[in-house]
């Protein structure tokens, strides 16, 4: 059988991750492929128990280190319990982040060295990594704007401007590093015209 494939969405606050997932989604259904929709940190009962640690806004004690390896303890359940079972189906895994989001918000936004990153990266998945990561860039103020709009902020939400910056100036980087896997899409335009540019890459680089 052959190996589905394993699509992330990346982005910093406030970008339309959620409502443009619901469209790739559809989009991969339409072409008769099962999609597993999933998120991280979360999507196995452990991991979610984690997220809630993590997201807690009342857990401001957390150390960088501490929320390095809270992050991939959750990632390791959910390849573990989730993603590498639905691949080996022939599933579609559409992933709400997955490690590009650590090295944007632990190493840029945190300042976390690359090498402990990593090596946590090596040793909890090895050289698996997305078919195609879809980043959602936009200006930190713009996403922060629409971010507030959404209720009581999570802890990452409650970080600075500046730390905002540090995360999408590590995202781009990675963008840079890797186009063959990334791509690029400007989501500070409308949801229709966000679509637009997801569909037109999800034709060209995923269409059989």
């Amino acid at each position: 059988m052959m190996r589905g494939r394993f699509i992330t969405m990346e982005g910093g606050e406030g970008a339309g991750k959620s409502t443009m997932m619901e469209r790739v989604a559809n989009w991969i259904e339409q072409s008769g492929r099962t999609v597993i929709r999933t998120r991280e940190p979360g999507g196995t009962e452990l991991a979610e128990k984690l997220r809630e640690i993590l997201l807690d806004r009342n857990n401001l004690q957390v150390s960088g280190k501490s929320e390095l390896l809270l992050m991939f303890a959750a990632r390791a359940q959910h390849l573990e319990e989730l993603i590498r079972p639905a691949l080996a189906r022939g599933d579609w895994v559409l992933c709400d982040r997955f490690t590009d989001a650590t090295w944007a918000y632990q190493g840029g936004g945190r300042g976390l060295p690359g090498e402990d990153i990593a090596t946590l990266e090596t040793l909890v998945h090895g050289d698996l990594k997305p078919d195609l990561t879809l980043l959602l860039d936009l200006p930190v103020e713009q996403g922060l704007l629409r971010a507030s709009t959404r209720g009581q902020a999570d802890r990452f939400e409650q970080e600075s401007n500046a730390f905002f910056q540090r995360v999408r100036k590590a995202y781009l980087a990675r963008a840079v590093a890797e186009p063959a896997r990334f791509s690029v899409i400007d989501a500070s335009q409308g949801q229709d015209t966000v679509w637009a540019q997801i569909r037109a890459v999800l034709q060209e680089r995923l269409a059989p």
